[in-house]
């Protein structure tokens, strides 16, 4: 596996897929920034070396040229987050961005307009990847959420660059820690999994239950497994076509000698909302008119214990409706026996849309040791799928 670090840039352009799909506000200013702050220590290790960065990414899904998706909104915070001036050009191909890259100079940086302003870079086209081969003479995948694309840009491109193509230090640190969840951690091994379906993680289940020794199962999923098994869930989420399968995965599980651990009680709410009349039930017997929206005591404890004897931890999933403040305490809980552990030696993941915005929201960002950038390209990962992004570079 080829990384920044088996390069010398000196006198080199490197053409550099960054992710700086960000969110920005009405007045076009980002409103998160870690997406560019990610990406900063591979573009800082070029520019050291004495090269120069183009750097290439979309942002949003616009159809054609649109200005609001134009990638000269965020080049005033990339220079201030890389302490270097960054260049925008207004094309991504083409004889604007070839001049643009001709008079780069060593420690500058430019910025390149949004790679999906041309359909042809989320087709793949051969044609596309090969103009963007022109604009530099090493290239480095640094964008692990779109690594589960064969987009032009994330895949295509790297054929152009046989034998000087490499991976960025984010999407080094990103496979490394998949691979220490899934082959090379340390034992016990746990998975938390959480959220509301049960089907949006069978892949997930089927492909760790060879690697872990626990699996904690939390949040909506719970009631789909509660329900199989005979318990009286109330009116809480189900998937009832999924019934089947949760008793499939529970016998599996027990054939390979995975202990699966599921809520024991739940914060029971009479409505879906913040305000909602609640009390502690037992997980099999919610009454009718009550639904479960968070984990209950007994589950914090028993989960944190389950937790604490473990030396790495994947978490995938909140365990309740954390953005309602009344039922966000099993997840917060979760967040501070999992930093707890990793103060302790343990190796904790962190990855998956609902998760991340929960480590980030209750300040558990560097009580973890990391926080995936990717969810569909880190979902993917785990089912145990090839992404086309990461073997484009290993080819």
């Amino acid at each position: 596996m080829k990384t920044i670090n088996d390069f010398n840039f000196e006198n080199k352009k490197a053409l550099i897929r960054v992710d700086f799909n960000v969110p920005l506000n009405e007045g076009f200013e980002v409103t998160d920034t870690t997406r560019i702050e990610a990406a900063k220590p591979t573009i800082i290790k070029v520019l050291e070396d004495g090269g120069s960065a183009v750097l290439m990414s979309h942002l949003g899904r616009p159809k054609g040229v649109q200005d609001e998706f134009s990638l000269q909104h965020i080049a005033a915070t990339v220079s201030n987050i890389l302490g270097v001036q960054v260049t925008f050009v207004s094309d991504c191909v083409g004889p604007e961005a070839e001049a643009a890259v001709d008079a780069l100079n060593p420690g500058e940086v430019l910025l390149l307009e949004n790679l999906r302003f041309y359909s042809e870079e989320t087709q793949g086209d051969v044609g596309f990847a090969e103009k963007l081969s022109k604009l530099g003479d090493i290239y480095i995948n640094d964008a692990f959420g779109t690594a589960h694309r064969a987009h032009a840009s994330t895949t295509i491109v790297a054929q152009f660059f046989s034998g000087s193509k490499c991976f960025g230090s984010l999407l080094a640190k990103e496979i490394e820690s998949i691979d220490k969840v899934l082959s090379s951690g340390q034992k016990p091994v746990t998975a938390v999994l959480g959220g509301s379906k049960v089907s949006s993680k069978i892949t997930i289940i089927e492909n760790i239950l060879d690697k872990v020794d626990h699996l904690i199962i939390g949040g909506g999923m719970t009631y789909t497994f509660v329900k199989a098994q005979g318990g009286q869930i109330g009116d809480s989420i189900c998937e009832d076509d999924k019934q089947e399968l949760a008793l499939e995965i529970l016998k599996k599980a027990e054939a390979k000698g995975v202990k699966i651990h599921l809520p024991v009680d739940v914060l029971g709410a009479d409505d879906f909302n913040n305000n909602a009349n609640t009390k502690v039930v037992d997980v099999t017997a919610i009454p009718e008119g009550w639904q479960g929206l968070d984990a209950g005591p007994n589950t914090i404890s028993n989960f944190h214990d389950v937790i604490m004897q473990s030396k790495t931890i994947l978490w995938n999933g909140p365990l309740g409706v954390f953005e309602m403040e009344n039922f966000a305490k099993g997840t917060i809980a979760l967040g501070h026996s999992i930093a707890e552990a990793t103060e302790k030696g343990a190796f904790s993941l962190v990855g998956g849309g609902d998760s991340v915005a929960a480590v980030k929201q209750f300040g558990f960002g560097d009580k973890v040791s990391y926080v995936s950038t990717g969810g569909g390209a880190m979902l993917e990962s785990l089912e145990g799928k090839s992404l086309p992004g990461i073997e484009a570079i290993k080819s």
